[in-house]
């Protein structure tokens, strides 16, 4: 035995206590039994994976085929059969053999195997709200004989599809057409496809899987602001900073030659009238920087429409910011999305699910300075409840120089605009008129 085993510490350690001369022999009870459960799980682990792998192998698959309501028959048969015993009562043998019965008329049921080829094809795994999601499940026969009616069921989220299939003669193949209702964003887990063999009763319930789940993603619905983008992100020249560089699109000024200069830059008709070198100085300029800060916060939302409404608000503008191939970074109370590309970007938004925090509006754009420092447009998206001395708190986290805009969304209101200090509030009633509002934000 190894000289580390938990059994060979625990044997040392009575041991040492046991040769302590001149002093009682004593036992720390807490240290004993740790030692000892720590030796049993050891030496039992083992057995118990192999249990565990002989359980889930062969007794699990029998198990899981029999139904609450089977259980319940076969409970009551020997209930029936232990009192007609005992009270000698023959109307509970007759009960007891007949729930036994049923019972065994529905292994019946569920024996034999089927042999099928099950091909499950969404057209599109991402769709937007009430966009159609249509898919197809293209079933064969791929054994030699021909296979009886059956039932397949299609998980769809939460719900399940039923597909009746006929008899099927070898090689066979019978195709049905599906709709997923897109009514709400979500994330919706189609599959995986599985056969079901039932008794009449749902006694006995057994199901074979025949393909891998997938998932479809619902995006938020988004708007187009094309012919707005130039309304919020006006930098055809970039945004100039007080920075001087010796190479960019900005024209600054004219200062003397220095040597390691790029001669490329040499303004030859003045340094033909001053009679020495001059090259030009430009002011160094940066490109537009969206960042956006969108608030999960539903305490914010008089209701889930403005909340949903937020969330395609702050969609459509990341989108069209992708799109015209800016630099985009947002930000919830539970952390920044992906904006690598727009799809990465939705697959976010359709995982996000609002609740109730502590973590206001105001604690997120202090969050969003420091997450994107180098930020030159900020949108701070949010719901009604937000206050405007919020937002004037809000918008005071966000540097000197970085235009700032916040979305008040509010359902059923007229598109308007309002100026807090040097905050742009516009206010959001229907998802259609935020290209309005951006106009107004760039007037």
């Amino acid at each position: 035995m190894s000289s580390g085993t938990p059994l060979t510490r625990l044997a040392e350690r009575l041991r040492q206590r046991l040769r302590r001369p001149g002093r009682p022999t004593s036992f720390h009870v807490p240290a004993v039994w740790t030692e000892a459960a720590s030796t049993a799980g050891l030496a039992l682990a083992p057995a118990w994976h192999r249990t565990r792998g002989l359980w889930r192998r062969y007794a699990w698959p029998v198990l899981s085929v029999v139904s609450i309501l089977g259980w319940s028959v076969l409970a009551a048969s020997i209930l029936l059969w232990t009192a007609g015993q005992a009270f000698g009562w023959q109307e509970a043998h007759a009960a007891a053999i007949a729930a036994f019965v049923l019972f065994v008329i529905a292994i019946g049921f569920i024996l034999g195997r089927s042999s099928y080829g099950v091909v499950l094809d969404l057209a599109r795994t991402r769709v937007a709200v009430g966009d159609s999601a249509v898919g197809s499940i293209a079933v064969s026969n791929t054994s030699a004989r021909p296979l009886l009616p059956a039932a397949l069921e299609l998980p769809v989220g939460a719900a399940a599809a039923v597909f009746h299939l006929p008899r099927m003669k070898p090689g066979q193949v019978h195709e049905d057409l599906f709709t997923i209702p897109t009514a709400r964003r979500a994330v919706i887990v189609v599959g995986p496809v599985r056969s079901v063999r039932a008794d009449p009763l749902h006694l006995l319930r057994r199901q074979v899987l025949w393909t891998e789940p997938e998932d479809l993603y619902v995006h938020p619905r988004t708007v187009a602001l094309a012919g707005s983008a130039a309304g919020f992100i006006r930098d055809l020249e970039g945004m100039p900073t007080t920075d001087l560089s010796s190479a960019d699109v900005s024209f600054h000024a004219l200062r003397d030659y220095v040597p390691g200069d790029d001669r490329r830059h040499i303004h030859w008709k003045t340094t033909a009238r001053t009679n020495k070198l001059m090259v030009r100085q430009f002011e160094e300029t940066r490109r537009a920087h969206l960042a956006i800060s969108l608030s999960i916060n539903t305490d914010e939302y008089a209701s889930e429409q403005e909340f949903e409404m937020a969330i395609s608000a702050a969609a459509s503008i990341g989108r069209q910011a992708i799109r015209d191939q800016r630099e985009l970074d947002v930000l919830t109370q539970k952390g920044p999305l992906r904006c690598e590309t727009g799809r990465n970007m939705l697959d976010d938004m359709t995982r996000i699910v609002g609740a109730p925090m502590r973590r206001t509006a105001v604690d997120l754009a202090r969050t969003l300075t420091d997450t994107v420092p180098n930020a030159s447009v900020v949108f701070i998206v949010v719901g009604s409840n937000v206050t405007p001395s919020q937002l004037r708190s809000a918008a005071a986290s966000v540097p000197l120089g970085v235009r700032c805009l916040a979305v008040r969304l509010q359902a059923g209101a007229a598109p308007a605009r309002a100026n807090i200090a040097d905050l742009t509030v516009l206010t959001l009633g229907d998802l259609s008129d935020l290209a309005i509002i951006l106009r107004k934000a760039a007037a």
